[in-house]
């Protein structure tokens, strides 16, 4: 398994805990852009992304994708239905190649009942994912259109950032449509704003690629 990334499930187990989850899952591989299940599903297992990166999102009545979080390896995806039995909530699909460890829903139960400190774990992760999705709902309303990217800009930049002789080279491929599904705004409001921070000298972009040039500034126009 790769590295997991910071805060991420696998990040917060004790080796030994970490190790015992592994050995009740079996790996699969999804090539960029195949879907590992879809919201409304039942849920039967939960998976833990080994290397690459997922995307997890909604889709609106009009069949509008509302980009909600991206993650990355140590990620464990599908525990709010494993805790709860509920449906899938949200849909995730593939960025990037990704392979990642399907553990059978009574496996991942019993897991969680004779590892506490896993549970505990898990109970941290979801707290801190409720408290995200009540930060960014504040932001709808404290910040512009320029801001909310740049609040996005960098986190991909600290999470998933890949320092090059430029700057930071965010290694995550979204399109412009999935980052306007993510800061709540129209694909043309995200153009202008990039072109706002790129004249800026904060960022420079291409197609599904983007280098911040100037962190600190970045973070400055995001508020933090």
């Amino acid at each position: 398994m790769t590295d997991p990334e910071p805060d991420e499930f696998m990040s917060r187990l004790r080796e030994a805990d970490r190790a015992a989850l592994i050995t009740r899952g079996r790996r699969r591989q999804w090539p960029a852009g195949a879907s590992l299940y879809l919201e409304g599903e039942s849920c039967k297992t939960v998976m833990i992304v080994e290397s690459g990166r997922v995307k997890a999102f909604s889709l609106t009545e009009q069949g509008e994708e509302i980009l909600l979080a991206v993650r990355g390896p140590g990620a464990l995806l599908g525990e709010l239905s494993a805790v709860d039995g509920g449906p899938r909530s949200t849909s995730v699909a593939a960025l990037e190649p990704v392979a990642a460890l399907v553990v059978p829903l009574p496996s991942f139960i019993d897991y969680l009942r004779t590892h506490g400190d896993a549970a505990i774990a898990l109970l941290q992760l979801v707290t801190a994912k409720l408290r995200d999705s009540d930060r960014k709902r504040v932001e709808s309303a404290a910040y512009d259109i320029p801001g909310r990217v740049a609040r996005r800009l960098v986190e991909l930049a600290e999470r998933f950032g890949e320092p090059d002789d430029r700057g930071v080279r965010i290694g995550v491929a979204l399109s412009q449509d999935e980052l306007a599904g993510w800061v709540g705004a129209s694909r043309e409001a995200v153009a202008k704003a990039l072109r706002v921070l790129r004249d800026r000298g904060f960022v420079t972009t291409g197609r599904r690629t983007m280098t911040v040039l100037d962190l600190d500034g970045l973070r400055r126009r995001a508020g933090d």
